[in-house]
């Protein structure tokens, strides 16, 4: 994440908590000073046991959100310093307006700013790979994860 010439006037260290189909995971957290590195991979998984055509999924992820917050954590439960929301499945499956990384597709968001922060909005650079799969339950009827 990064944010020009923004210094933060509380010290205390930031993560980034990322909610995607309907399951929360956090990072672990980095010292208050920009540009704020995360080298991790957040994995997600989730069953939709009454999809078989993936159209269908397409469709119920355009009705689901995820979002991502940028928190500081200052007592006693934490300041969210910016957010970002988008519809599920313009976030995992994005139009073609990535940029080229080290370690391949790439993506830019600026984040929305809180009332607790100051300055420019936060720009995050962050890659998504997601994998459709189907599978048989127990009872014969397929299910894509």
């Amino acid at each position: 994440i990064t944010c020009p010439g923004v210094v933060l006037k509380d010290k205390q260290e930031l993560y980034l908590r990322v909610f995607v189909l309907g399951k929360y995971k956090k990072t672990e957290c980095v010292p208050a000073v920009f540009p704020l590195f995360f080298q991790e991979r957040l994995l997600f998984e989730k069953a939709f046991p009454n999809i078989v055509d993936p159209g269908d999924l397409v469709k119920l992820l355009e009705f689901d959100t995820a979002v991502l917050e940028l928190i500081q954590l200052v007592p006693p439960v934490g300041k969210v310093l910016a957010t970002y929301e988008e519809n599920t499945r313009d976030f995992l499956f994005p139009d073609p307006k990535l940029t080229h990384g080290r370690r391949g597709l790439e993506r830019e968001i600026l984040m929305k700013r809180s009332p607790f922060f100051t300055g420019i909005a936060p720009k995050l650079r962050f890659s998504t790979t997601s994998l459709i799969s189907d599978s048989l339950l127990s009872l014969g009827r397929s299910r894509i994860q």
